[in-house]
């Protein structure tokens, strides 16, 4: 796989489907030829034949006509049966490069691109590559049909075929700078298109949410702003792209004008036979399709860089060797330099910020997610054999994918048999009882028919049935009213007596529970102790403690234990979580 450019990568794609490219470029050139080939045989029906009132030869030359147009339809059919294939066969090989490189990236796939960025590459990109390849086909077919042209018609008139062999390069040079700007216009285009499928993926995926809390109208002005900008960007596409396709419509024939002009003046002193004349507007005529394929081919290798452009710095995203040094033996803590954070085994210890989103970068780091200088028993924790580390230390994310299936199979994965005791127990761990009194209960993918909060406890569930040494959570409970939150954080700090948990949270009640509150400014440790401790010695986590208790009790309403979900608080904010009434 070539990804040291996109036009390296275009170049190892065709080389890839040569024998379609091939194939594409055979049909083509013998479509193009049987047309160039049929004003040469009607001068001759009309010079050997009308002319000198031949009968014989008149029907012997219009005979190899019919089987010239008969042989240019089928052909015409295998060359379009052929660049179809080709094209699909190249959206198809970068779609499925995109793919086994998405699996490869695994979870860390979020954290590396935006899902609308994943979305546009595999419903836009793919395609416009594949379009980008008729160059190799159709374009090379008709570059042999310009060619063919001015041989027939050196025969006729060496003036006529300079003028032709001068008029398509000129014809290149006056569309190449349109071609520039389109494809700089369309880079920008498709930047700005990455960024607004992002957005609008974020939004569907929190649409109850904004409901919730009230924030819909505000995220919708947003969006509407940013297709404003998108829908400006792309009439800036769309300035070039229209005259590439006027001049592409418009040039060949003025070109024909150019070379009729002194065919004609050619015909006029009687160097040219009328059935000569005839065959030079049939050969200038047919002359306007081949430099139209040129053109469009021309637009589509432009848009087609921009896609492979985008492609490529998506296959460019860094693997991660699963291979490494042996993990530790036993249990052993983790630090993060980044921050000053260390947390050690059999130890609930919770990070709490202003920013939750770098509490977030924290847990993302600690469960080797992203790139960094975390260490695990001293050891580099991006050296240690990755299958040790996800089996050791699970990051419970509130993004994670839900999978269809019974209520059983969701919470246990993979585990093989499956322990309904076991399933139980995390449920109620999890205080999901109002999900988990049917096991066989069927959960749809994603967990549509569950609400918010139902979602977060079956997560919740699920990473505590798989009991790793190590559970990395954030904003365990932000779905979820005062009252189960409570209960919550008694059963987890229970459930993980003796097992390393490390929680994200501005919760005053899980924050009570821990054994170390890692109080983070600008995401680095500003202070160290118990929840207690630093209440009484810290002001600026008393403030944010304070803060998110009084949101809490703001938003609870209804009676304690009326409902399990609550406001919802963005994991992976840059804001401090609000309230209802802060929202609205």
């Amino acid at each position: 796989m070539e990804t040291r450019g996109p036009w390296r990568y275009l170049w190892w794609l065709a080389r890839r489907l040569k024998g379609r490219v091939a194939l594409g470029a055979m049909f083509g050139s013998a479509w193009f030829l049987s047309l160039a080939l049929t004003p040469y045989l009607i001068s001759q029906a009309i010079d050997r034949g009308l002319a000198p009132r031949r009968p014989g030869a008149l029907l012997l030359w219009a005979g190899l006509l019919l089987l010239l147009g008969i042989a240019s339809a089928v052909l015409g059919i295998m060359r379009h049966r052929s660049m179809t294939k080709m094209r699909m066969a190249a959206a198809l090989q970068t779609a499925d490069l995109v793919m086994t490189h998405a699996t490869r990236l695994g979870a860390a796939l979020p954290r590396r691109i935006s899902a609308g960025e994943v979305v546009t590459i595999g419903i836009s990109d793919v395609w416009t590559i594949g379009r980008a390849l008729n160059v190799g086909g159709v374009g090379v077919a008709a570059t042999v049909a310009c060619g063919v042209i001015a041989v027939l018609l050196f025969g006729i008139s060496p003036l006529l075929a300079a003028v032709v062999l001068a008029g398509v390069p000129a014809l290149a040079l006056l569309i190449a700078p349109l071609l520039t700007r389109t494809r700089d216009a369309g880079s920008r285009y498709r930047e700005r298109q990455g960024a607004l499928n992002s957005r609008l993926t974020d939004l569907v995926g929190g649409l109850r949410v904004l409901n919730g809390l009230g924030g819909k109208e505000q995220h919708q002005r947003g969006y509407e702003e940013e297709s404003a900008l998108l829908r400006a960007q792309g009439y800036r596409v769309g300035g070039p792209s229209s005259w590439i396709g006027a001049l592409g419509g418009g040039l060949p024939i003025v070109f024909l004008a150019v070379v009729i002009w002194p065919a004609a003046r050619i015909a006029v002193a009687g160097d040219l036979t009328a059935g000569q004349l005839i065959a030079v507007y049939g050969y200038t005529a047919m002359l306007v399709i081949p430099v139209d394929v040129l053109i469009f081919s021309a637009r589509d290798l432009t848009h087609g860089v921009v896609a492979a452009r985008r492609v490529i710095t998506f296959l460019s995203l860094p693997v991660e060797d699963p291979a490494g040094v042996p993990a530790p033996p036993g249990p052993a803590g983790l630090h993060d330099p980044a921050s000053g954070v260390t947390v050690e085994p059999g130890r609930l210890t919770a990070l709490a910020g202003a920013r939750p989103a770098s509490s977030a970068a924290i847990i993302d780091r600690l469960g080797r997610y992203t790139p960094s200088d975390v260490t695990w028993g001293g050891l580099s924790l991006s050296e240690v054999d990755r299958n040790a580390v996800r089996e050791r230390i699970l990051v419970a994310d509130n993004d994670a994918d839900l999978f269809a299936g019974p209520l059983r199979a969701v919470v246990a994965g993979r585990s093989d048999p499956v322990d309904d005791g076991r399933v139980r127990e995390a449920l109620a761990t999890a205080v999901a009882h109002d999900v988990g009194d049917d096991l066989d209960r069927p959960v749809d993918r994603g967990g549509r028919n569950l609400s918010g909060g139902q979602r977060q406890r079956v997560r919740l569930a699920r990473a505590v049935h798989a009991d790793p040494e190590w559970l990395l959570a954030v904003e365990p409970t932000s779905a979820v009213d005062a009252h189960t939150e409570a209960a919550i954080a008694e059963r987890l700090a229970a459930a993980r007596d003796g097992r390393g948990t490390v929680v994200a949270t501005t919760s005053p009640v899980l924050l009570d529970r821990a054994d170390t509150v890692y109080y983070l400014v600008d995401g680095r440790v500003a202070a160290t102790g118990t929840h207690r401790s630093l209440l009484a010695d810290s002001a600026g986590y008393r403030a944010l403690v304070t803060r998110a208790f009084g949101e809490s009790s703001a938003s609870s309403g209804e009676p304690a234990g009326s409902s399990c979900d609550g406001p919802a608080r963005s994991p992976r904010s840059e804001e401090p979580a609000r309230s209802f009434g802060e929202t609205a």
